[in-house]
This record gives C-alpha cells, structure tokens and sequence, in this order.
C-alpha cells in the first residue's frame, strides 16, 4: 500500500473507495468551480519567512476555541451526507475528533442524529443549524441540541438560496438520490463501500426524517427540502436563534467586513470566515483573501476563524498568520473519512499537525498562539 504523506494522498484513496456521487458531492463547487479552486490557489500567494539558529525546543500547538482547551487550532467542520461517505460516518469522524483534542461539528443534514452521536462520544461537540420556513421544526431541533448537550451552536448564513452545483445535478445527488443506471454501476464498482452500508441501519438525514411536520420517510423529504431554503432569512432571525440557543453562537458564512461587522453586533461568540467551499457563489474571493480586512474591521470582538482551501498544516499556518485564531477543515477530513473511516481522519488530523509543527518551527516560533505577519514575506 502506498504510504499516505500527505492529505493529497487520503483524497486520492477516497476518490478511489467511495461511489463517484458521494466523493463528487465533497470534491466540487458550484458553477465553473473557479471559487472552490481559488480557497486553494490563495495560500500559494503567500511566502514564509525561514528563520534559523533559534530555540526550537518545547513546542505547542495548544490553543483554545470559546474558551475550550484544544490540541491544534482547528476544528472539523460540519458536512452535510458524512455518513454516506463511510457507514456512521459522523459519528466515526466525532470519535477521532474527541481522541485527537479538536472540537466536531455535526451538520443539519447529517446521516446519523444528534442523539446518535452524543451516545457515541463522552465530551460535548458542535451543532449546525439552517434555518428553515419550518421555525417549528428548527425550535424543536435546538432544543434537541441542547439535550445532546452540545456546546455551540453554528449558525450558518450562506444558504438562504442553493448555488448551482453542475457534478450534483449530472450525479443525479438530490434528496433522496436519484440512482440512474450510470450511478448503479458506479455503486457496484466499490463493493467495500457496499458492504460497509448494508452494515448499517442509517440511510436517511436522521435529524430531519420523524423530526419535522409530515417527514416521515425519504419519499416526503424530496418534497420538504425543496420548500424550506428560507430566502427572507435576517439578522433578527439571528436574534431569535440566540434566544432561543442561550448559549455560545457561531455564525459561519461571512465574506465580507460589512457583515463581520453586523454579525459580531448580533452577539456571535465567533464567526466563521467561509463561502461554504466554494459551493454557493462562484466568483466570490477566496476566505484567505476575505480574512484580513475582515479580522481588522472586528478587532477582537468575536473570535476570527476561517475554513476554505485548508489542505496542509502549511495552509493553517498562513491563516493564523493573517489574522485568523483558528481554522477549520471539512474536505480535509472527509477524504481521510471515506479513505479509512475513523483511523482516515485521524490520519488527516496527524498529518496537518505534524505539518504545522514543522512551519511554525522553521518559522522561529515555539507557541502556536505567538504566530502573525512575521512569519511572512
């Protein structure tokens, strides 16, 4: 077996272990793509700045993201399907989270439940919410999070409307999936993903269906999700969600220094720099683009983190140095999931630790936290 050096080496193994719909839905973005390529290209921009014959002894990653203690400043973000890139995949990707010392955030749209994952780990984790027409259902839905004892609640801002995504639509990747005859052989081509699902009890957005009005099975759910994108979504929706969550509040979808601005005033504990990957609008700048004007127009007024392109420890440490305070990682880690289950994202997590490790040393700093425009050219 090929030894795995690199993240390019656990999507290569993804790409390979799992149906062509499934690994298409989290290696894509909407229209040409030319914004889910630019979160990479960006970091490319920026060079280091070597320093040498300084102390490098005694090193630490350890930071801390809303006050809570982790390993390394990133978090994994959360990712709509996971489960159907490996049988209970969100909760195989919530147990190397906790093991590793990085908070998991559980999608709305996940396979497995936000009870099924709080009955899998022993520390709390994060919880994503779209807010829908429904405001029944997503009342309900917060007050299931707060049941699982979930520790934060991600607001994401982005998906008033859905972007145009081409590979979804010629995959036939709709709720439920459409299986043409093209997709069925792509399907029996991977009997190891095959064998793995006929495992499992989990084959439908297990937070909606029995949850919401008159979503009781995968037939209605086609008819549902197409009617609740709510495109009259404001910030006093944000307000009520906060109210009702009386807890710590992320909003994830920011782009610009406007809205950074409004989101901090709406009392978000942090704010999650992001353009969802590059799968809503295409043309939009990449985060890394987006995240310096941004973290100067906040000034510490909430925390500062950004997801987009993070495909090295390398990656993570240009972010932090232009301002983020930590980072987070979604296709990162779902390569590594679909690679290898829970050992692939533990996998994904080591190597861009290892990695960060290296760059900040290289770089002439010891702490994590000490990192800035220094450390670049």
């Amino acid at each position: 077996m090929k030894p795995i050096t690199c993240i390019d080496d656990l999507q290569d193994a993804h790409k390979r272990r799992v149906p062509r719909m499934f690994y298409d839905y989290v290696d894509s973005g909407s229209w040409s793509e030319s914004t889910y390529r630019d979160n990479q290209k960006a970091f490319s921009g920026h060079k280091f700045k070597q320093r040498v014959l300084v102390d490098m002894a005694n090193r630490s990653l350890k930071t801390t993201m809303l006050g809570e203690q982790v390993s390394m400043p990133t978090a994994l973000a959360p990712v709509g399907l996971t489960g159907m890139q490996w049988v209970n995949g969100e909760i195989h990707a919530a147990k190397a989270a906790e093991k590793f010392g990085v908070p998991f955030c559980l999608s709305t749209m996940s396979i497995c439940s936000v009870e099924d994952v709080a009955d899998a780990v022993s520390k709390p984790f994060w919880f994503q919410l779209y807010v829908m027409k429904d405001r029944e259902f997503i009342r309900r839905l917060i007050e299931r999070a707060k049941a699982a004892g979930c520790s934060a609640l991600v607001l994401t801002a982005d998906l008033q409307i859905m972007g145009q995504r081409h590979k979804d639509i010629t995959n036939g990747l709709s709720v439920p999936p459409k299986i043409t005859m093209s997709s069925f052989l792509n399907i029996a081509m991977h009997p190891g993903w095959c064998m793995r699902m006929l495992g499992s009890k989990r084959f439908t957005f297990g937070n909606v269906v029995g949850h919401a009005s008159g979503v009781e099975q995968l037939a209605t759910l086609a008819q549902w999700s197409a009617e609740q994108l709510d495109p009259t979504l404001t910030w006093d929706d944000v307000k009520w969600v906060k109210d009702l969550w009386q807890g710590p509040l992320i909003i994830k979808g920011i782009m610009c220094e406007e809205d950074a601005v409004l989101a901090a005033a709406s009392g978000a504990d942090a704010i999650i720099i992001s353009n969802h990957g590059g799968r809503q609008l295409d043309g939009a700048p990449a985060t890394l683009d987006a995240l310096p004007g941004i973290a100067d127009a906040i000034s510490g007024k909430a925390e500062l983190w950004m997801d987009g392109g993070i495909r090295s420890g390398q990656d993570m440490f240009k972010a932090l140095a232009l301002g983020a305070d930590a980072t987070l990682i979604g296709r990162a880690y779902q390569y590594g999931l679909g690679a290898n289950g829970e050992n692939g994202v533990t996998c994904c997590l080591e190597l861009l630790a290892n990695e960060l490790d290296l760059t900040m040393a290289f770089c002439g700093l010891k702490d994590i936290n000490t990192a800035s425009k220094e450390v670049l050219l």
